[in-house]
């Protein structure tokens, strides 16, 4: 019994540890819900002359690039999605509010499809904060994380 807490504690603190970079990001998550993070560069008539591109919001490239260096991205993403049969963003909603400490995979999955997945299509970023995707996982994260957490902080990230 004492092994199982040990391990639960250091999972815990593996947890907290990768969440906790990414939490100062979810009031602009929040707030940026149903709306788009980016817009396409359209100055000195590039549209004539060669392909758009997208522009991005700051705070949206800071939060991508501090997700990256975190340990929750999943290369093997795709499984997660194949395997839970995952198709559209309700269902990836569906899914994220259900989640608990035994989900974390799924959530980790989810995120890192927008996370790494926006590397190569460029819309996934965006499409991520306007259905609320990334807002979501974080969120339902933070919530495991103070549910499980018996320390004298309250759980507090």
């Amino acid at each position: 019994m004492e092994q199982s807490s040990e391990y639960r504690e250091q999972l815990l603190e593996s947890y907290k540890q990768a969440v906790r970079p990414l939490l100062p990001y979810l009031p602009w998550l929040e707030q940026s819900a149903g709306k788009r993070a980016s817009s396409i560069y359209s100055g000195q008539d590039i549209g004539v002359n060669s392909v758009s591109f997208p522009v991005y919001d700051g705070t949206l490239l800071n939060f991508v690039r501090e997700a990256t260096k975190s340990p929750l991205m999943d290369r093997n993403y795709a499984y997660v999605y194949t395997r839970h049969r995952i198709r559209t963003h309700q269902e990836e909603r569906d899914i994220i509010q259900k989640a608990g400490w035994k989900e974390w995979d799924i959530l980790r999955g989810i995120l890192s499809k927008y996370v790494l997945g926006g590397r190569t299509k460029g819309n996934l970023w965006s499409e991520a904060v306007s259905e609320r995707i990334f807002y979501l996982v974080l969120k339902q994260m933070q919530e495991i994380i103070e549910f499980w957490d018996k320390t004298p902080a309250n759980g507090k990230l």
